[in-house]
């Protein structure tokens, strides 16, 4: 009887340090990106919120992030543009099990070129947890972002965007089943 509540202990544990591991995270999405009705009440900035869709390692995905950024720009030696911070934010993936991914914003901004009307996003996203497998998830991400305006309001100032990107990164933590791969 000791043998089998051995064998059990020790699968129990390996089971248990193969979810403790790290995995990289690689994703890509689109979506659109505007002025968010939600008001983080940030000292000189503004707040903006992004509904996009994804597939990567996770499986597939919706995420919606609120964060503000800052009304004056900043010097950057990343920037070729004009840069803007961001303050704060946060995001929540849904994935199609069900299960939310949390992340808070640490770092990051836009780049905003305005003689070929682009912005380049970048930021440090920090997994703050979750629900079903992202329970105890942990760890960072990095989210790259390219917006191209798609709709100006009659001053001629752009208020919504496309926008396509990549998250990369490292998660751990990550529990349940792998979602199933697409064939499509």
């Amino acid at each position: 009887m000791n043998r089998i509540a051995n064998m059990t202990l020790v699968l129990s544990l390996t089971i248990a340090s193969v979810y403790a591991q790290n995995k990289t995270v690689n994703m890509t999405f689109s979506g659109t990106g505007a002025a968010s009705p939600i008001n983080l009440k940030q000292p000189n900035a503004t707040t903006t919120e992004e509904n996009l869709a994804g597939n990567g390692t996770l499986g597939r995905f919706t995420l919606r992030d609120v964060r503000s950024g800052a009304l004056s720009p900043e010097p950057s030696s990343a920037c070729v543009g004009v840069f803007f911070p961001s303050t704060a934010g946060a995001a929540v993936f849904r994935f199609e099990d069900g299960s939310l991914l949390t992340v808070t914003l640490t770092q990051g901004g836009d780049c905003i070129d305005f003689v070929h009307m682009v912005g380049h996003c970048t930021l440090t996203l920090k997994i703050s947890g979750g629900t079903g497998r992202f329970k105890n998830a942990s760890g960072v991400l990095t989210y790259n972002e390219t917006a191209l305006p798609v709709l100006a309001d009659a001053m001629s100032s752009p208020v919504l965007f496309s926008e396509t990107g990549e998250i990369s990164g490292t998660i751990t933590g990550v529990g349940g089943e792998e979602p199933q791969k697409d064939a499509r």
